[in-house]
């Protein structure tokens, strides 16, 4: 009888002149290791080094999703004792978030299911971004005691008005609509038609430009479904324009819409330090000049994090045990300045090469 060979984690492999990304860790929903992390850096580079390679095309195998996020259970379980482990897969994973914003052929990344933190970013950083109507996007860290990070502080801010603010504060899943209106997505194509759509990218020519690679996305593409959330802009971009959460939560609280109430509720079961850290980033995000600025600020904020009480805290509520009822260590009016102070300091090696 012959043994079957267990597939990889990722799947190298090429479709045509489309270099191919497979994640497979399906009953993980995709969640990336540091292992995976690395096997797509080394893809990387053999596609940019190869001519026949006109792109390069990210998914997720099995039905849920392209990616929940990163190995967060990992980190969890050797944070304190060994913490250099998950400095170093947050390093790792960061420059490469990197590599995908600045790679040299278009990158194309199929958002199909569940999109969440690490997802959005071997995803959300391409040059070609597809939804579908199962997309469930998220930047859900302020609800386990973590930051937004990936270069989510890069990208959160660039979306119109306050929706980025929002979106990273609350960790609010969204679909399509609210994706591509977040400037984290670019075209909408059925479920449906994803089998047609990656049938054609592996049809293109060795030639083939960031160009014709839209031009086939296009001829499958169509308006995704509204959505409802979007209805609420007006409010989300008054509420939450102010730079401190306090201000956020007044603001809510005084408008005393449904969406507001809910909105106020959702961000009072949230750590107090995850908020007031992430609106700093945020901020800081809006003003810097670089995705790579962004980057290191988060990883210095990460090798604090593994200090952090609220970080262990809401990640066995959430992964762990599972209960959904963290205990945060501190209230919101709790959080001083010198508790995030130190969520910006960092000595260590930068992540890129300064100038």
């Amino acid at each position: 009888m012959e043994m079957q060979t267990a597939l990889p984690e990722v799947i190298v492999e090429r479709d045509g002149a489309i270099g191919r990304l497979r994640l497979n860790r399906p009953r993980a929903l995709n969640s990336l290791n540091r292992a995976m992390i690395r096997t797509i850096d080394k893809a990387l580079t053999e596609f940019e080094r190869d001519p026949a390679i006109a792109a390069v095309l990210v998914t997720g195998e099995g039905e849920r999703g392209l990616c929940a996020g990163g190995d967060i259970r990992m980190i969890y379980e050797s944070g304190r004792e060994r913490p250099e482990e998950g400095a170093q897969f947050w390093r790792e994973e960061f420059i490469v978030n990197s590599r995908i914003s600045a790679f040299p052929k278009p990158y194309i990344a199929i958002m199909d299911g569940i999109v969440m933190g690490g997802g959005v970013g071997i995803s959300a950083h391409g040059s070609h971004r597809i939804v579908t109507e199962r997309t469930r996007l998220a930047m859900p860290e302020t609800g386990i005691g973590y930051f937004t990070d990936v270069g989510a502080t890069w990208l959160l801010p660039r979306a119109p008005g306050e929706f980025g603010t929002y979106l990273g504060l609350t960790g609010r899943d969204i679909g399509a609509a609210a994706a591509m209106h977040a400037r984290l997505a670019d075209s909408f194509v059925s479920s449906e038609r994803i089998d047609a759509l990656v049938a054609s990218l592996g049809k293109l020519p060795v030639t083939a430009t960031a160009e014709q690679i839209s031009a086939t996305i296009n001829a499958l593409s169509s308006e995704p479904p509204p959505s409802a959330l979007l209805d609420h802009t007006a409010l989300i971009d008054r509420c939450f324009a102010f730079d401190t959460v306090e201000e956020i939560l007044e603001a809510l609280e005084t408008d005393g819409s449904d969406f507001a109430r809910e909105t106020l509720q959702l961000l009072k079961s949230r750590s107090g330090i995850s908020l007031k850290l992430t609106l700093s980033l945020l901020r800081a995000g809006r003003d810097s000049a670089t995705l790579n600025e962004c980057l290191e600020a988060e990883f210095a904020a990460c090798v604090a994090m593994l200090a952090n009480p609220d970080f262990y805290e809401g990640v066995r509520a959430a992964v762990i045990d599972k209960d959904r009822n963290p205990n945060w260590s501190v209230r919101l009016d709790e959080v001083t300045p010198q508790m995030l102070a130190r969520f910006r300091r960092y000595d260590g090696a930068p992540l890129f090469a300064r100038r």
